[in-house]
């Protein structure tokens, strides 16, 4: 499986948009400033997260969602209770 996954920063409340093969290990890599992109901003909470078989279709939804705003946006929207 493949997952695109949101996070938020308890420490101050950014947001972020990543994709990786093993969601667990990677939360472990973002709260142990192993990644270079959220470190020094945790730590992180998982909000959502989406799981695919394809590797290219979890690569094609991060970059949707990080590229386009409408899309963001309305993920958000989705979530505006759990943030």
């Amino acid at each position: 499986m493949h997952y695109v996954y949101l996070l938020k920063s308890n420490k101050i409340g950014t947001k972020y948009i990543g994709c990786t093969k093993n969601l667990k290990n990677r939360m472990l890599m973002h709260n142990s400033d192993k990644v270079s992109s959220t470190k020094n901003q945790g730590p992180w909470k998982l909000l959502y997260y989406e799981a695919f078989l394809s590797q290219y279709d979890a690569f094609d939804r991060e970059r949707e969602l990080k590229n386009n705003y409408t899309k963001k946006r309305h993920l958000l929207e989705r979530l505006k209770n759990s943030l």
